[in-house]
């Protein structure tokens, strides 16, 4: 069964936006065009596009016309579809409204609606062994593609990592063999073709780009960029022998908008497989999901795991959710592969074996250590909570966020830590936090000692911490205020002038030392 929520997410928000979505929509079984003059034969599960609807008392009789014969949801071009009697009359039918992008051809999208409702109904085994759905249809579409242009082609996403190729190697240099061996353009040949202003005129919009042969044996290019509804998705480029005729390269570029509805049907379908990761391990870190199918869906190993949460910094609040995302592809590159990861509530949460090896938690953290500073300054805090079964990653992910709680207030050094490698800190904060809660620090003499040092700045509660903290040692204890021993006796007879303690009596020390680690570690 088709539902019409998996076909939206399928097609992905770039070309579609559901306006209202019912729970009881019929299944989705055909896309239909609606004529004009309401000619059109529907049937139950039907998408009905409203090609020809431009007013909305037509909207609202389409509307009805559809409810009435059982059609899973009807699709208008803005601002037609977010009219308030359109979206009434959609609601009292209960009918699913979808809105298509204003650029988008109706040509293109019922040609991808089939794709993907063939895909949804015919992609069950492919989900149950791992495959990638429409990676073979996009090699073949470069075999295609070649034919047209009659030279070979890649076909590469926004980042110059390579998705598909065609078979035909008949025409070839180090570059292209480069860039399919590593399946992206290699970082020297991406300085050249940058050096000439490629990349600035694929963002332009060019439709076709000639880049002649270059000194070091690269032969020319001949490259198409790939765009939907203004959005850039990827380019095309083929090996070409020299300047090539009108025809062909646009022959090339007519070939770009079919390239443009796999990529977004690619794209579509691992959104939606990212988006049911990312919600299973929101329910796991929760306690909420059951820890089988956490191993099964999350591609876990059955052995011990820890949970890292991962602060990006150096953002604000709009660009945020950037951030944390090029901070994973950057931990990705560090460990040479993606680990298991998912926002909330504007942390970044990554779920690792406590094992050595690539994708394990040393390596993560060493990983971690030596990740530079972002563009915008901001270097990223992370912490790991204890190693357990996945059933108590929960319990994982309250270590890791109150091991990142000492790292944000400063109570332990690093960028990086580990509950287990804290717990000193971790023990006084929450003896602190308990002794606070009890207003331990308002009682006795230590209320004088902070008043005279809030009026004189006198530094008194400062040097009886420290002075406690190394008993007998008051060298140690004025390298820490960075004072001279002298300077510490001094303060030491002033302050017992100001407040009588009886400093030789182990229990006054032990409840100025609890008092003081409520002030310091809270």
């Amino acid at each position: 069964m088709v539902s019409v929520r998996s076909v939206v997410d399928r097609v992905g928000p770039t070309l579609l936006h559901a306006l209202l979505l019912p729970e009881d929509c019929p299944a989705v079984t055909d896309v239909v065009i609606a004529e004009p003059g309401g000619q059109t034969t529907l049937s139950g599960g039907d998408l009905v596009l409203g090609v020809a609807t431009t007013e909305p008392a037509g909207a609202v009789e389409l509307i009805r016309i559809s409810s009435g014969r059982g059609a899973a949801a009807v699709l208008f071009k803005p601002p037609l579809a977010a009219k308030s009697a359109v979206k009434r009359a959609a609601k009292s039918a209960g009918l699913a409204l979808i809105e298509v992008h204003a650029a988008t051809s109706w040509a293109q999208l019922v040609w991808l609606l089939r794709t993907v409702l063939d895909a949804i109904t015919d992609e069950s085994d492919s989900l149950e062994n791992g495959g990638d759905p429409g990676s073979g249809d996009l090699f073949r579409l470069a075999d295609a593609v070649a034919s047209v242009v009659d030279a070979p082609v890649t076909i590469e996403d926004t980042n110059s990592r390579v998705l598909a190729y065609s078979a035909r190697q008949d025409l070839t240099d180090s570059a292209r063999v480069s860039t399919i061996m590593g399946r992206r353009i290699p970082d020297d040949v991406l300085a050249r073709f940058r050096s000439r202003g490629v990349f600035r005129e694929l963002s332009r919009g060019r439709q076709t780009i000639f880049v002649p042969a270059q000194r070091d044996g690269t032969l020319p290019r001949l490259i198409v960029p790939i765009r939907m509804g203004g959005e850039l998705l990827g380019s095309m480029w083929a090996v070409v022998a020299g300047p090539v005729s009108e025809e062909r390269a646009a022959a090339f570029a007519d070939a770009a908008p079919v390239v443009a509805l796999h990529l977004l049907r690619r794209r579509a379908h691992t959104d939606a497989q990212r988006r049911a990761s990312a919600e299973l391990l929101r329910a796991v870190l929760e306690g909420n999901a059951s820890p089988r199918k956490a191993i099964a869906e999350l591609d876990l190993s059955d052995e011990p795991h820890r949970v890292v949460v991962i602060e990006a910094t150096g953002g604000d609040g709009r660009d945020a959710e950037g951030l944390r995302l090029a901070l994973l592809e950057r931990i990705a590159q560090g460990v040479g592969r993606r680990p298991v990861a998912t926002e909330l509530g504007g942390l970044l949460y990554a779920v690792v074996p406590d094992v050595p090896g690539p994708g394990g938690w040393p390596e993560l953290r060493d990983a971690l250590v030596t990740l530079p500073a972002s563009r915008r300054g901001g270097t990223p805090r992370a912490a790991a909570g204890l190693a357990g079964e996945i059933g108590e990653l929960a319990r994982s992910r309250a270590q890791a966020d109150e091991a990142l709680s000492l790292l944000r207030a400063g109570l332990v050094d690093g960028r990086v830590v580990a509950f287990d490698d804290v717990w000193t800190a971790l023990v006084l904060h929450r003896a602190a936090e308990a002794a606070t809660t009890a207003k331990v620090a308002d009682l006795g003499p230590l209320g004088t000692l902070r008043a005279h040092d809030d009026a004189n700045a006198s530094g008194y509660v400062d040097t009886l911490y420290e002075w406690l903290r190394h008993p007998g040692d008051p060298r140690a204890a004025a390298k820490e205020l960075r004072i001279h021993p002298n300077t510490l006796r001094y303060r030491m007879r002033r302050l017992l002038d100001l407040v009588p303690l009886d400093l030789e009596d182990p229990d006054v020390r032990l409840a100025l030392i609890t008092q003081l680690v409520a002030l310091r570690w809270t």
